[in-house]
């Protein structure tokens, strides 16, 4: 059985002090939650961060990692400043990443890459948009962009990942795919991994969703058998919704 990991993305928001306000929050409410939970502040709230969650079951991640140990990469940051705040998570190749910072399927291989190079477990998103979607190309981008995002790597390191779906037309638009869409998706990542990589890597990579969950849906996209987790972005800003989120599933 694969263990579901809900993982918190804040994006740009919180200011050092408006992260610790949330992260004493979030303690009490996801203490002996049955999931792996995982926290990707800004880069600006990683040290108050490291200080509150050590000793608790929150797992700190990060919302991006170079592939460079080290470099004129102005803007980025290495895995070796990362492992020092005990980052255990790095999101790879976000669709926010894709469109506005010129994000690509190389890249996305790279970073995550450097990330397992560094004993960091990538999360790997992926994701379709509209058009591709109403066109009938949801499967063929999306399976082209696993393939290119795992590229050389081994069985044993697609089975520690995590790749997490997400439809572009779904994030923050207000707009969900049905329990049913998400997992007919989800499913044909996982065949794709099978393909490439054989029955017991897809087996146990994790998968998860991201377009939209909230405490409202979270329970029914939870309930379908390749959906293992979700990437959270909105709700993981308020601490009650979150919890709802994590703990969907003893609801």
């Amino acid at each position: 059985m694969r263990k579901p990991i809900i993982a918190g993305n804040w994006k740009m928001n919180k200011t050092p002090e408006e992260a610790k306000e949330l992260f004493s929050e979030l303690i009490p409410l996801l203490k002996d939650a049955k999931c792996d939970v995982v926290i990707c502040p800004p880069f600006t709230a990683l040290c108050p961060a490291k200080k509150l969650i050590g000793g608790t079951n929150i797992h700190l991640g990060v919302q991006n990692i170079h592939w460079a140990k080290s470099g004129a990469f102005t803007g980025e940051i290495s895995a070796d400043m990362l492992k020092f705040f005990g980052v255990e998570y790095a999101i790879v190749g976000h669709s926010e990443r894709r469109q506005y910072f010129g994000e690509t399927d190389k890249t996305v291989n790279m970073r995550a890459r450097a990330a397992l190079d560094n004993g960091i477990t990538p999360i790997i998103c992926v994701g379709e948009s509209l058009e591709q979607r109403e066109g009938g190309e949801t499967n063929a981008f999306i399976s082209s962009q696993v393939r290119a995002a795992l590229n050389g790597m081994s069985e044993a390191e697609v089975a520690s990942i995590i790749i997490a779906y997400e439809p572009i037309w779904a994030i923050g638009t207000g707009k969900t795919a049905t329990a049913e869409m998400a997992e007919e998706t989800v499913a044909m990542i996982r065949q794709t991994v099978a393909e490439r990589f054989g029955a017991e890597a897809a087996a146990a990579v994790r998968i998860q969703y991201g377009g939209s969950m909230n405490p409202k849906n979270a329970a029914s996209l939870m309930a379908m058998p390749d959906i293992d987790g979700g990437l959270i972005g909105g709700a993981s800003l308020k601490a009650e919704d979150f919890a709802r989120v994590v703990r969907c599933d003893e609801q």
